[in-house]
């Protein structure tokens, strides 16, 4: 078997979603766990903190917020996998997101990580700021960048 183990990296993203969708079929056809992991990314709050942009109560809600997004697309990804009759194990981390993803595949023995396309980049600032593209040049393992869903949706629900 090619992969054993996939990792899909999700965030509040369409192409995060997409990428699910291809992890899925892909575990489908492979017989490869999957896993869907979502990164609260409490190393940024805590910075646009200590920058003074939140006060603390914004700073909890904010946090609280995230931690609702995680659990939203989690589910949506174990809807999407329940579809095409996969198993599907959700985890969400909290911390810096390439640093907890990096963390994970190691501790996890993850051979695949399937994440969406990177967001274009206006400057070299964003570039070196853009935790996605962080994680992309720096994942321990083989990466699948899913790019495009354009035939994806129909094809997902067909079978």
């Amino acid at each position: 078997m090619l992969f054993k183990n996939i990792l899909v990296f999700i965030d509040s993203s369409e192409s995060a979603m997409i990428a699910a969708m291809h992890a899925v079929l892909l575990s489908k056809e492979t017989g490869a766990a999957l896993t869907a992991v979502y990164v609260v990314d409490t190393k940024s709050v805590s910075e646009l903190f200590k920058a003074h942009i939140f006060v603390d109560e914004e700073k909890e809600l904010y946090e609280k917020d995230l931690e609702g997004d995680a659990q939203r697309y989690l589910r949506q990804v174990s809807r999407l996998a329940s579809k095409k009759d996969v198993e599907v194990n959700t985890v969400t981390l909290e911390g810096s997101v390439a640093h907890e993803v990096r963390d994970y595949i190691k501790s996890g023995g993850f051979d695949l990580l399937v994440m969406g396309g990177v967001s274009e980049i206006r400057s070299r600032r964003e570039e070196m700021l853009s935790e996605s593209d962080r994680l992309l040049r720096t994942a321990t393992c083989p990466v699948l960048l899913v790019r495009d869903g354009s035939d994806l949706w129909q094809s997902f629900e067909e079978d």
